[in-house]
């Protein structure tokens, strides 16, 4: 299991610690030191929709006035390379190559604690 994401935010923190709580291992992957690639964005968008993985709602997304660009698809996979901080977080992958994306507890429960 791989969790992405950055330290400093509330949600990845949240999973790391859910994680850690119920002994579940996990690789963690901070944006700020490693990167995410453009082809690691295109393997994520093989089995997570574009709206769950691009993020609208953050900060960086507004400082870089990205709404009025008007980004197809491809245009939001650059600028997700480019800016990791547009990926919504955590990306969790886990269980020979699917992906979560988010926090949600309940949800958590369901998908990771039956792996124990």
């Amino acid at each position: 299991m791989t969790i992405y994401g950055i330290t400093t935010c509330s949600t990845v923190g949240k999973a790391r610690k859910f994680m850690k709580d119920h002994e579940i291992a996990f690789d963690f992957v901070d944006y700020k030191v490693t990167s995410v690639d453009e082809a690691k964005i295109r393997e994520w968008l093989q089995k997570i929709d574009m709206k769950i993985l691009f993020n609208t709602r953050g900060t960086k997304y507004r400082d870089l006035k990205l709404k009025s660009l008007n980004l197809d698809d491809e245009g939001k996979i650059a600028w997700m390379a480019k800016e990791n901080y547009l990926i919504k977080r955590p990306i969790i992958e886990y269980a020979k190559g699917k992906v979560h994306v988010a926090y949600n507890e309940e949800v958590y429960k369901e998908t990771f604690l039956s792996f124990e």
